[in-house]
């Protein structure tokens, strides 16, 4: 079984979802139960999934995981974009979680890439 906590994927996920967390209670509070919890379940999807994929037994269901954490990877980078176009965070608060949220997603390919070989 796979220790989903030592994968750096995984901690520069986790590490992202506190920063989700963090800037989303800045937000307007109309935003409450709608941009809000979508983020943050954009943002937790990521390391839920490859915690869940991690207790796989097979390399073909870990990657179908990883392809789910891969999704939401990329629904939080457009999250991303529609905030900073709302002004719900400055430009340099999105260059930093934009930056990040592309860091992911290349340890995920790389990693699912290794998981086929």
């Amino acid at each position: 079984m796979r220790d989903f906590k030592k994968y750096d994927v995984w901690k520069l996920s986790h590490e992202l979802v506190l920063k989700v967390y963090r800037v989303t209670s800045s937000f307007p509070d109309s935003e409450k139960y709608q941009l809000i919890t979508q983020m943050q379940r954009a943002a937790y999807s990521i390391t839920a999934n490859i915690s869940e994929g991690c207790g796989r037994e097979s390399d073909k269901d870990f990657n179908r995981f990883l392809q789910i954490a891969q999704g939401s990877a990329h629904e939080l980078e457009y999250f991303f974009i529609l905030t900073k176009d709302l002004s719900f965070i400055d430009e340099k608060s999105y260059e930093g979680l934009n930056q990040q949220v592309n860091e992911i997603k290349k340890k995920l390919y790389k990693l699912s890439l290794r998981l086929k070989a």
